[in-house]
Parts: C-alpha cells; sequence; structure tokens
C-alpha cells in the first residue's frame, strides 16, 4: 500500500520520518510518496484532504478533525518551545494591538496563541515562516510572531523579544504548547494508522541512536543552517511528546480545541 506522507523540511520533521522515508526500519508492506512542504501550505493541503497522512499545525486541527486522526507519534509539543514575538525595538505590550504583525500563516498554532495572547490585534499580516525576521528588519511589518530556527537567530540580527507566546499559553493554561502533529486519513484501514504510528516511533528512536550525528537527509533539507542550529531545533522540538503524546499531551490538544472556540466566538 503506498502513503501519501507530508512534513516540513526543517530539522525536526526531517529528523523524525529519516528512517522510515529512507527504509532504514522494515516499512512493510507500507511504501511512501514525498511531499516536502512549509507548514501553512501542509495546513492548507490538509483543509483540501490531499495527503494520507501529514504534518499539520495544531491550529488547524479543528478544522480537519472530520477527515484525518491525530496519531499518537511525530508530533512537536513541549514547554518552552512556543513561539516568539519580535520587533526591532522593544515595544510595550499594550501597543501591540496597533502594529503590523507578520504571522507564519493563518491556521498555525502560532497565529492561534498571538490571538490568545492579543486578541485586538488586526493589522496581521500572513507570511511563510522564514520570510518573516527579514520584514521585520525590513520594515515591512513592525513586529513578528516567529517559530523553528529563527528563535535561535533573532538576536543575532538584533532584533528584540517582545513577548514568549509560548510562555503565555502555559502560564494561562498550566500545560505544554502543542505546535503540531501528525494526522492520518481516517479512511485509511485501522491496522494500517496503527502501523504508520509504530512505524514514525520506530523512526525517532532510530535516529536518536545515530544521534548527535546528522544524516544527509536532515543536512539537504536544513537550507544554509549551521549543524549547531540544527541540533537545537532537535533538541528543542524533539521530545517525549514526539514519542507519543500521552496523558499530558492530550490535554495540551484538548485546550487548544477549547481555546479555538473561544476565539471563534
Amino acid at each position: 500500500m503506498t502513503i501519501s506522507l507530508g512534513f516540513s523540511p526543517c530539522p525536526n520533521d526531517t529528523f523524525i520520518f529519516d528512517a522510515l522515508v529512507n527504509g532504514l526500519i522494515d516499512k512493510d508492506p507500507l511504501e511512501f510518496t514525498l511531499a516536502l512542504e512549509d507548514v501553512q501550505t501542509l495546513n492548507e493541503w490538509a483543509i483540501a484532504g490531499k495527503l494520507d497522512c501529514t504534518k499539520i499545525s495544531y491550529g488547524v486541527l479543528p478544522l480537519v478533525q472530520d477527515n484525518y486522526r491525530l496519531l499518537e507519534s511525530g508530533g512537536a509539543l513541549g514547554t518552552g518551545v512556543g513561539p516568539l514575538l519580535i520587533a526591532r525595538q522593544p515595544v510595550p505590550l499594550e501597543e501591540i494591538p496597533h502594529l503590523r504583525i507578520a504571522i507564519p500563516g493563518k491556521n498555525t498554532t502560532a497565529h492561534l496563541l498571538f490571538s490568545m495572547a492579543f486578541p485586538d490585534a488586526r493589522k496581521k499580516e500572513f507570511l511563510v515562516f522564514h520570510d518573516i525576521e527579514q520584514a521585520v528588519l525590513d520594515g515591512r511589518a513592525d513586529a513578528g510572531v516567529i517559530i523553528h530556527e529563527n528563535r535561535f537567530t533573532y538576536a543575532q540580527k538584533g532584533l528584540h523579544k517582545l513577548i514568549d507566546l509560548g510562555e503565555y499559553w502555559e502560564q494561562q493554561l498550566n500545560c505544554p504548547i502543542p505546535l503540531g502533529g501528525i494526522v492520518a486519513r481516517k479512511t485509511l484501514p485501522a491496522e494500517t494508522i496503527r502501523q504508520l504510528d509504530r512505524l514514525i516511533a520506530e523512526s525517532i528512536r532510530f535516529s536518536w541512536k545515530q544521534y548527535p550525528r546528522l544524516s544527509d537527509f536532515i543536512r539537504k533539507h536544513a537550507q544554509e543552517m549551521s549543524e549547531e542550529v540544527m541540533r537545537q531545533h532537535i533538541n528543542l522540538y524533539v521530545n517525549e511528546y514526539s514519542q507519543a503524546l500521552g496523558p499530558n499531551g492530550h490535554k495540551a490538544v484538548e485546550q487548544l480545541l477549547v481555546t479555538y472556540k473561544k476565539l471563534q466566538g
């Protein structure tokens, strides 16, 4: 059986899926066709039902629950891993609703967390995540919500953190931050979905056994990122919740769904 599989080229995703998609573990009888795209594209594809199994932002989960089932393994949750709001200069938090804010995609968890903290902000522009730092530096945005490896590079570029949106979530709800998860189409056979979960967990274990060595697959898709930043990225976003959601992970997902409903009014 051939499964269409989508995930991002970010080091945490390539680390998680490396062994699975490159034949380093036994995946019989499944085969995979790959789509490596930015998370907003994957979110849009999930809404359209394009792939059998895909990474999504948890922010889009409420929109795809009818067609997709959340898997236990492969996701990104945790503490101290949330998006940051940055700007060229320090800005009082009460002024943020009046600023032009660059956000990494409309259906991302980053947008949901920003909206939770600043529900009155209306001047939003949705960009691909790796364009946000430059948009702020160029003055095309007054501030921006950054995710992924940009957490490790913004200060080097002279940008200032205004608020850690993940810390805000943790303080308000006392649970991990659900950033991204893996979903499988509900029309797949139940045993296939269970096998996907097992294989992803096994793929993660394989990659940890090789770590801190970085495979060619991870390096190839990390673009111009240094190995140090790749490892920071993996260390931050691949953790026990990636292996299995567990009770705390499920609690975090439920809190996110409740928060989404509240923000929808």
